[in-house]
């Protein structure tokens, strides 16, 4: 069988929806022809007991796959995969929303376990051009449902979890009210949140010392975005080195802020403002956990292992 030169990949995550066309070829194996996303909120509610899709969060979400199979089309991709994380994985009608996706767009959505997701996006960045030097280090991929934590050892995957502590979940756990200012007792539940999870997770720390942490998710780029807009530059010009000084120092300002106060940072999505208090604190969490001062920022995650995936590199 002759292997796909052009594939797509439309990763419907918690807080957004995107999309990648990539090709064969370029540092690490793969070059992307298009780099898209939507922020789509299909989460609102994966904190509930049991979690469930709103109805208004699948039809946004539904939306916004059809916008991006749009941009996609004229590639003309010789496959295209649909891969839905935590919210559709959690959520006790996730395979109704499956099915709704399917009719609508004559794709299969494939509902990723916490394991392949985390693997999918320890084979995003091994792609990584930027990531070349790393042989031994660690991986935190923070969604809207979930905490994905990889440890690489020679460059090949030794340890890989999902852990239910993504930032929109956290929220509605955690923050009673997300329009008003993030409070001490907010703070102190995600921490002791992460802590739990942590300490029950079997995950251990134990590369040697000094190897390196990777940070990757709309977290981290949202600092990176913020950063960038008081530096006066783009976001690629900015460090993909982020300090866990930095991050402590954003979150104490925009902690005191209410919602539409944080609405006016600059470089702060409008659509993530509720939930970057809880995701913050919980980068600083991961930190305290592994004793980090500073973490890489990748964009290479999910839907470029899922592409390396379809292009078998």
């Amino acid at each position: 069988m002759t292997q796909p030169t052009v594939v797509a990949v439309v990763d419907i995550g918690s807080n957004s929806i995107k999309a990648l066309v990539a090709e064969r070829g370029g540092p690490g194996g793969i070059a992307p022809l298009l780099n898209e996303a939507v922020d789509s909120r299909i989460s609102a509610g994966i904190g509930g007991t049991p979690p469930r899709l709103t109805e208004d969060g699948m039809e946004c979400g539904a939306a916004a796959i059809r916008k991006l199979l749009d941009a996609i089309a004229p590639f003309a991709p010789e496959k295209t995969a649909l891969v839905a994380t935590s919210a559709v994985r959690d959520a006790a009608n996730g395979t109704e929303f499956a099915r709704r996706i399917q009719a609508v767009t004559g794709h299969e959505l494939r509902i990723l376990s916490g394991g392949e997701e985390a693997n999918l996006i320890g084979r995003g960045l091994t792609s990584d051009p930027r990531l070349a030097d790393l042989q031994s280090f660690y991986v935190f991929d923070l969604g809207g449902g979930s905490l994905e934590c990889l440890a690489f050892r020679s460059r090949r995957i030794e340890q890989a979890i999902s852990l239910p502590l993504g930032c929109v979940r956290l929220t509605e756990r955690c923050v009673p009210d997300p329009a008003a200012p993030f409070t001490d007792r907010s703070r102190a539940d995600v921490y002791a949140c992460c802590r739990a999870a942590f300490g029950s997770s079997g995950f251990r720390f134990s590369l040697p010392a000094g190897s390196g942490a990777v940070f990757t998710g709309g977290t981290v780029t949202t600092v990176r975005q913020i950063v960038a807009e008081r530096s006066g530059v783009s976001l690629p010009e900015t460090s993909p080195v982020i300090s866990v000084a930095r991050l402590r120092a954003l979150l104490d300002e925009i902690a005191v802020l209410p919602l539409p106060s944080r609405r006016q940072i600059a470089g702060l999505p409008a659509a993530r403002a509720d939930v970057l208090p809880a995701a913050l604190t919980t980068a600083l969490a991961v930190a305290e956990a592994g004793a980090f001062s500073s973490f890489r920022h990748s964009l290479h995650n999910l839907r470029f292992g899922v592409a390396a995936e379809l292009l078998e590199v």
